[in-house]
């Protein structure tokens, strides 16, 4: 595929900045690009291989500067990026639509004409699948679960029974929907098990990565908000609520009936206690330990989790203690000079 990078600009909203001619065969990484790709720049930490690039041609933001190559100017390089991957790849193949023979699904459950559902996969009494989605084999679809239209189930997922995924939700391989939460009543020398009663419901445009658990409520509902991304190997417990369009990163724990507001970010190894709740478009850095409820909006790091800029002066000081216990120590031996000089002889 060739297409002028005129083209392209008017195909990502862009605006060219040098030759509109040259043409384009498909897109790369900055570092990786050779002649006839297009590449980006929305990092300033790359900003040094703009000059070593082998790109014909680079998205940039709209003040950035030229460089002696054409540009494509967005004011969003990364979404644009993103639209350009889409022009070249085109749409991923999508699968026939039908029931493999192998699948075993039961004659009470709901599959749309228009779904496709892969080998081996288990579609239990009472479960429904919506219009064009697409479960890849070996998946389980347990009893009276709901799946909306246009998701998409890679191998290997379980949906268990009462949950519910919306429409256009992305499951990853690995991951299980609806496992008990871990609750448990001592009675004696010995745990009871508590019953597990509720569901989960994943709203619309959820992207739910690979290896992923998210535990069904003890009663009522452990409910991820609509557009929110969760990356791989992320531990979701029971009843808690995670709000619209949030990024929880790879390896979090978040504890039982914590509320998460909307647009909130959880970078990666974050943990986070039961109970309490993390405000609208709060954020928090990786590996922070998050034991108390925050704001809406503040930015948290560190071990307990700390606003941020407290966490970095203490982190500034840190690093200079090595120092400062050498002069303490100093100091210290020059007051017991002059405290023995003191004594009377």
């Amino acid at each position: 595929m060739k297409v002028t990078l005129e083209a392209v600009a008017k195909a990502i909203d862009g605006t060219v900045v040098g030759d509109g001619s040259v043409e384009i065969t498909g897109v790369a990484g900055i570092r990786e690009a050779r002649e006839g790709d297009l590449t980006f720049l929305a990092n300033p930490r790359y900003e040094s291989y703009l000059d070593q690039t082998q790109a014909s041609a680079i998205i940039v933001s709209e003040n950035h500067r030229s460089i002696g190559k054409p540009l494509i100017q967005n004011p969003n390089p990364y979404l644009a990026f993103l639209k350009a991957i889409r022009l070249f790849a085109g749409e991923a193949e999508r699968p026939c639509a039908g029931v493999h023979p192998t699948a075993v699904v039961s004659e009470e459950a709901y599959v749309a004409q228009d779904a496709s559902i892969g080998p081996y996969v288990v579609i239990e009494r009472g479960a429904s699948i919506g219009a064009r989605a697409i479960v890849h084999a070996g998946c389980y679809v347990g009893a009276r679960a709901r799946l909306g239209d246009e998701i998409l189930l890679y191998p290997n997922v379980t949906v268990r029974e009462e949950c519910v995924l919306g429409d256009r939700v992305i499951v990853h391989s690995g991951t299980v929907v609806g496992s008990d939460g871990f609750g448990f009543v001592r009675d004696g020398d010995v745990y009871r098990k508590l019953p597990q009663v509720g569901n989960v419901v994943v709203e619309d445009d959820v992207e739910i990565g690979a290896n992923v658990t998210i535990d069904r409520a003890t009663t009522g509902t452990t409910r991820i908000g609509a557009g929110s991304k969760i990356d791989n190997l992320v531990q979701i417990a029971h009843n808690v609520q995670v709000g619209e369009n949030c990024i929880i990163v790879a390896q979090v724990g978040i504890s039982g009936s914590t509320v998460l507001g909307d647009h909130v970010v959880l970078a990666g190894q974050v943990g986070i206690v039961g109970h309490i709740e993390i405000g609208d478009g709060a954020s928090v850095g990786a590996q922070s330990g998050v034991s108390k409820s925050v704001k809406a909006g503040e930015r948290m790091f560190g071990y307990p989790a700390m606003p941020l800029r407290q966490a970095k002066r203490i982190e500034a000081s840190i690093r200079n203690l090595p120092e400062l216990i050498q002069t303490v120590r100093r100091l210290k031996r020059r007051v017991d000079e002059l405290e023995g000089s003191k004594e009377p002889r």
